[in-house]
C-alpha cells in the first residue's frame, strides 16, 4: 500500500462522528480520530471529512462521491445505506449496484477504498426485524469490495459494539467508546499500529429490571424513535441545514 498522505471521508451521521464530542464542541467520531493517527505518521497529511448526518446512498453518491474523485486523496472511506436499510420498501440489491458503480469510480483514481458492513442489528428493538435485509446488503459490500480490492472494516463481527455502553441514548449512535473501537479496527485494517484494540471485553454487569427496562425502552420510543419516524413521513432529516464538517482536504489540526 502507497503512503497515507491524504484521506477524505464520505457517508452519513456514522462517518460525521455522530454522537462523539470533540474539545471544540464538534463532533469528533472515528474517522477524525483515524485522521488524528495518520497525520501523526506524517506532517503534511490532509484529511477532508464530506459526511453528513441523515444522507442516504444515492445522497452520498451524487453529492460527496464526486467531490473525492476531484480530490484525487490516497484514502477513502465510503459508509452508507444504513439509513436506507431502515426504511421500508428498501431494495438491498438495487442498493448494491449504485454501490458497486459509486466503489468502481473512487478506485479508478487509485486511491484505497474502506468499505464497512454495519453492527449486527440483533440485539436492537425493531431493527432485528430487518435484519435479514442487513446482512444481504452487506454480503454485497463484502463482494464488490473483493472485486474491486477495497479493503473491508467488518463491524458485524465486532462483539464490542454489541454492549449498549458503546451507544448513546438514542441507540443510534455510538458514543466516544464505540467510536474508538471503530477507529481502532480502521487502523488495524490499514495496518497502522495504534495504543487501542479494537477486540474490547466489557466487564460483567448487573442484569437490569424487567421494570426498568421497559420503562428505558418506552422512554426511547418517545423521545428518538418517534421523531425519527416523524422525519421520515415528512420528507425532513435531522441534516437538512447541517454542511460537511471539512469539506475541503487540508492539513489536519
Amino acid at each position: 500500500m502507497r503512503p497515507l498522505r491524504s484521506f477524505v471521508a464520505l457517508g452519513d451521521s456514522f462517518t460525521e462522528g455522530l454522537n462523539d464530542p470533540g474539545a471544540d464542541g464538534r463532533f469528533r467520531g472515528w474517522a477524525d480520530r483515524v485522521a488524528e493517527r495518520l497525520a501523526e505518521l506524517d506532517p503534511g497529511f490532509r484529511y477532508a471529512n464530506l459526511a453528513v448526518r441523515g444522507r442516504l446512498l444515492d445522497q452520498v453518491i451524487e453529492q460527496q462521491v464526486p467531490r473525492a474523485v476531484e480530490m484525487s486523496p490516497d484514502l477513502v472511506s465510503f459508509c452508507a445505506g444504513g439509513n436506507d436499510l431502515l426504511r421500508p420498501g428498501c431494495d438491498p440489491d438495487r442498493m448494491a449496484k449504485r454501490f458497486a458503480h459509486a466503489v468502481r469510480e473512487l478506485r479508478a483514481t487509485g486511491a484505497e477504498v474502506l468499505v464497512f458492513t454495519g453492527v449486527d442489528p440483533r440485539d436492537t428493538p425493531l431493527m432485528r426485524q430487518v435484519r435479514g435485509r442487513f446482512a444481504v446488503f452487506y454480503l454485497h459490500v463484502r463482494s464488490i469490495a473483493d472485486l474491486y480490492g477495497c479493503r473491508v472494516v467488518d463491524q458485524w463481527s465486532m462483539q464490542g459494539l454489541r454492549d449498549w455502553r458503546a451507544w448513546s441514548e438514542d441507540r443510534l449512535h455510538m458514543n466516544e467508546d464505540g467510536h474508538r473501537l471503530v477507529a481502532a479496527r480502521v487502523l488495524d485494517v490499514l495496518g497502522v499500529p495504534c495504543e487501542d484494540s479494537w477486540h474490547k471485553v466489557w466487564p460483567a454487569r448487573e442484569s437490569a429490571d424487567p421494570r426498568i427496562r421497559r420503562r428505558e425502552d418506552t422512554q426511547w420510543l418517545r423521545r428518538h424513535l418517534l421523531p425519527w419516524i416523524g422525519r421520515r413521513l415528512q420528507g425532513t432529516s435531522s441534516g437538512d441545514a447541517v454542511d460537511p464538517k471539512r469539506p475541503d482536504l487540508t492539513p489536519y489540526d
